[in-house]
């Protein structure tokens, strides 16, 4: 008997807790209704040459210390990972004067700030824009494109000759034997 109202009470519980819950299955989107276009912008292979404003595009670019500090930042970021020493490999060959986007350094800078489709990382708000001007101007000396007056940015590794003071017995040169 003592079964029965034990019984009765935990049939009362199943009962009242089978009620069926209402949910939102598709909550308002905090962005709006939707009715608004997405807003949508061309990517123009080699198209549109960032605007040239910024003065410092010479300054790094003509400078040996900004070139170097170029080079230093290509290889503390990777990125040979992707260039492969400026001979491409996942990313696009850099030693060369075909450029998608534009070979002049404002549209470099634009490409590293900005990123590109398919692969190209921005790198915005990453590192501060002196750093990615510096990185401009030694990518654009990588296929040749730097002043002269500036010092060579290559590897010795990566000169289509041994520089002169890397040639073998250069104290020697001259002198006969």
């Amino acid at each position: 008997m003592k079964r029965g109202p034990l019984l009765l009470v935990f049939a009362i519980l199943a009962v009242a807790g089978c009620q069926r819950e209402e949910r939102d299955t598709r909550p308002q989107s905090a962005l709006g209704s939707g009715d608004q276009p997405a807003a949508v912008t061309a990517l123009e292979p080699g198209g549109q040459r960032p605007a040239s404003s910024d003065t410092k595009a010479g300054v790094f670019e003509a400078n040996a210390f900004h070139l170097s500090e170029g080079k230093r930042l290509f290889n503390w970021f990777n990125c040979s990972g992707c260039h492969a020493n400026g001979g491409g490999g996942m990313g696009p060959a850099l030693m060369d004067q075909k450029w998608l986007y534009g070979s002049s350094i404002e549209s470099i800078h634009a490409t590293i700030r900005d990123g590109r489709p398919n692969g190209m990382p921005s790198f915005r708000d990453k590192i501060p824009d002196d750093q990615i001007w510096e990185l401009a101007a030694f990518v654009r000396a990588l296929s040749g494109n730097a002043p002269k007056s500036a010092a060579p940015s290559r590897d010795d590794d990566m000169m289509p000759h041994p520089s002169e003071n890397r040639l073998p017995d250069a104290a020697t040169l001259g002198k006969s034997p």
